[in-house]
């Protein structure tokens, strides 16, 4: 759905591809040509057993935003870990899917740099620092980093690799 809602027959947008899920070199759920760049998404669903209702009438939740298996992790301090936790950087922007919601398809987006730190007490500051959490909260009416279409999320990315 995250493909045929976003992607097909966009404008700017000329070649998309799903890599192998096993495949750790190149990361990402969908990798998107638009514009002439490559940029790849790593998509997720909000955990059903997370999803209430706010006082306000909108709806929290949380992702699981990790990988499915544990792999060996360096770090430029030299320590190592095992973790299934994804790195910073390690694709462009996370699309986070709110079908539970309100049993509608709807997805947010927010740029992999721009979401939060790992804070796991076990890690060293710098290892926080380039892991995500395993769970990150989501909320509708969305809230920053999020916004509700990738196209400017993407906009953004091209004007950052230009300057």
């Amino acid at each position: 759905m995250f493909r045929k809602i976003w992607f097909k027959n966009r404008p700017g947008v000329s070649h998309f591809v799903k890599h192998d899920d096993h495949n750790r070199k190149k990361k990402g759920d969908l990798v998107v040509t638009y514009k002439g760049l490559e940029f790849s998404f790593e998509s997720k669903s909000v955990q059903t057993n997370t999803v209430r209702r706010t006082n306000k009438g909108g709806f929290f939740a949380k992702v699981q935003c990790d990988g499915s298996d544990r792999r060996q992790v360096s770090f430029p301090d030299g320590t190592i870990l095992q973790t299934t936790c994804l790195l910073r950087g390690q694709f462009d922007t996370l699309a986070v899917n709110l079908f539970e919601f309100e049993k509608t398809w709807r997805f947010i987006f927010a740029k992999n740099k721009d979401l939060p730190p790992n804070t796991y007490k076990k890690y060293t500051a710098a290892q926080q620092a380039l892991l995500l959490p395993s769970l990150m909260p989501v909320t509708w009416p969305l809230t920053a980093p999020y916004c509700d279409e990738p196209f400017s999320l993407m906009d953004e990315l091209i004007a950052d690799y230009h300057s």
